[in-house]
């Protein structure tokens, strides 16, 4: 009986080695016989990946000023020095500029503006007169005070007469750019009240931006954006978080954000619908591969690289991730050759021919 089990199993045993060598036979016959995949390889290179939050928004200038007159008279368009012709639409003004006179001679008559220049000039000359005799013990300190009283008041008059004065003028507040210029024609009456020049300054502009919940650990204050338009498409202009609310609203579930834009070469415009690219995290110096050439399976990220013409699926960690590259994090070795085509029937083990 025991002899009849032994012989059993030794049937059994030289069966299954018989089929085990048979498999490995086939197995590097297969091997001997695959043809090599041909791939496509990059070294390992090292760059800089950001976390980008996206949003959207209309751009606005930083300043804007519509300019009214404050009183009634005849419109006089001015000239601008740099060009020697009347202001336009566009045209770049610098702050203080003359850009329209209201003329009313009655009213300046009533200003008398002249006459309150010498009254000041009279005063200053008595003042010098009388506290001269004063050191000298010909005029009382209460003549000195009164001489001070005096000249105070004429200053104030002329001051005044001034200040009246220039209601005719519309000057610009700050250096900008013309973009409302309502046409009168020349010596043409106008009320007070009457918009006659609208300035911008949209060398900085801000982006008012609603952000959604899920963003308020990431968005911070300081953090850079790139700012860029459809009509710009060589051109990224580059903008920073200045401001955000800490509350959220209960309706929308997004809160409140201002970024403010550097538009110093005038690219962007106002009125203009941009995209911002708000840098959350940044990373430089690091190992940065195609996203397209990750394979992701049951929750393993692999990539190939070649050993030896054999493809090696390597598990990574990866990092930051960008629009088309992303970040390893662990992984892989500065020396390994990284399959960027052809990877995609390849699988552990596979042979490769690398295509130059």
């Amino acid at each position: 009986m025991k002899q009849h089990m032994k012989s059993g199993i030794s049937v059994l045993t030289l069966t299954a080695l018989t089929l085990l060598m048979a498999g490995c036979r086939q197995e590097n016959t297969m091997n001997r016989n695959e043809i090599p995949t041909p791939v496509s390889v990059s070294d390992i290179t090292y760059g800089s990946v950001s976390r980008i939050f996206t949003t959207n928004s209309t751009a606005v200038s930083s300043a804007e000023a519509e300019l009214s007159t404050e009183m009634a008279g005849k419109y006089h368009l001015q000239n601008n020095p740099a060009t020697g012709k009347p202001y336009k639409l566009g045209d770049k003004v610098k702050k203080g500029a003359l850009i329209v006179r209201i003329e009313d001679k009655s009213y300046e008559n009533g200003i008398s503006i002249e006459t309150k220049r010498l009254n000041l000039e009279l005063a200053e000359q008595e003042q010098v007169k009388t506290k001269s005799l004063y050191d000298k013990g010909g005029a009382t300190l209460t003549e000195v005070k009164n001489s001070d009283i005096k000249i105070m008041n004429s200053r104030l008059d002329y001051e005044n007469a001034q200040m009246n004065l220039e209601k005719m003028n519309i000057r610009a507040p700050f250096d900008g750019v013309i973009v409302n210029l309502p046409h009168y024609s020349k010596e043409a009456k106008v009320n007070s009240g009457t918009s006659v020049v609208t300035i911008m300054d949209y060398s900085s502009m801000l982006l008012e931006i609603n952000l959604p919940e899920s963003a308020i650990n990431e968005v911070k204050v300081g953090q850079k954006a790139y700012i860029t338009h459809y009509t710009l498409p060589k051109d990224t202009i580059m903008g920073e978080i200045t401001e955000l609310s800490p509350a959220i609203s209960a309706e929308t579930r997004t809160f409140k954000g201002k970024l403010m834009i550097d538009n110093s070469k005038l690219l962007i415009r106002p009125g203009m619908f941009v995209k911002a690219d708000i840098v959350t995290e940044s990373h430089s110096s690091t190992i940065v591969i195609p996203k397209n050439i990750v394979r992701n399976e049951r929750n393993r990220r692999t990539v190939f690289v070649v050993d030896q013409g054999i493809a090696v699926a390597k598990q990574v960690r990866l990092g930051l991730e960008e629009k088309n590259s992303v970040e390893v994090l662990s992984g892989l070795d500065k020396d390994d050759q990284l399959i960027v085509r052809g990877f995609e029937t390849l699988r552990d083990g596979s042979k490769v021919k690398i295509q130059r």
